[in-house]
């Protein structure tokens, strides 16, 4: 039976579930990635698909913006519709200097300004991280494999194992998912950076908050879109064109976890 999120009927969803923010990149991805898609929810303009890769069934469903957003999909789909792993395929913004506009970053943690993930468990700071084994095999579909050593390049930090590519570069590393888009707090990006962080977004942290509590599976892939700190941004043909290597990694992460 439907929830008062997503209209699907049970069954309709695959076990693994892609989860881009836009609808419009739902419905792409649906059209030019998998095979026999169809329809399976709408409501509110959420659009989710199901279909398969390589002869595995796979779905793909928007989250929305925010934590709160994709808290309440990625919940449905864990304990209403028998999903065991979702992968968010997102955007973020460099905040690691070493990053370029292009370059992809598999979340391993993610830290969070948010209440609705950090007062989880009373008196207790969560930590949000990602699910090893899909993590593993997307850096190792990167090319980043476990226990890579990655070059040695003064311009990268130690958080940041990285692969280079000729459209950009792989790494895994922590980000920052923050409940506010627009802000001005250098000193906290500062401070971030110094600890290792790679990149803020505004959804890993609930999706990882999330399939915890469930007892389920989760990962965060992101293409770095812009930059904090240079004027620096993808043309919206580099960002399709760039999402489908994201795409691509998380199907891989899926057939190899």
């Amino acid at each position: 039976m439907a929830t008062p999120h997503i209209g699907a009927e049970p069954g309709d969803f695959a076990p693994d579930v892609l989860m881009p923010g836009d609808p419009r990149r739902a419905q792409r991805i649906a059209e030019t990635v998998l095979e026999d898609a169809r329809l399976v929810t709408e409501v509110r303009g959420i659009l989710g698909y199901t279909g398969t890769f390589d002869g595995r069934p796979v779905s793909v469903l928007a989250s929305g913006m925010g934590i709160p957003s994709i808290s309440i999909y990625a919940t449905e789909l864990f304990r209403f519709y028998g999903v065991e792993r979702i992968i968010r395929i997102g955007t973020a913004g460099g905040m690691a200097p070493h990053l370029q506009v292009g370059d992809v970053v598999i979340a391993n943690a993610a830290h969070t300004d948010s209440s609705v993930v950090g007062n989880k468990i009373p008196q207790i700071h969560f930590s949000a991280a990602a699910t090893f084994s899909l993590t593993a095999a997307a850096a190792e579909a990167a090319g980043v494999g476990p226990g890579q050593r990655r070059p040695q390049r003064t311009e990268e930090p130690a958080s940041g194992r990285r692969r280079r590519r000729k459209n950009g570069s792989v790494y895994v590393g922590p980000v920052i998912s923050s409940d506010v888009f627009y802000s001005d707090r250098p000193a906290v990006n500062e401070a971030l950076v110094k600890h290792g962080t790679l990149a803020v977004e505004m959804e890993a942290a609930g999706l990882y908050a999330v399939a915890a509590q469930e007892g389920k599976q989760a990962l965060a892939i992101c293409t770095i879109s812009d930059l904090l700190f240079r004027d620096e941004a993808l043309s919206a043909a580099d960002r399709e064109l760039l999402f489908d290597r994201a795409v691509a990694l998380g199907l891989a992460a899926f057939a190899n976890a």
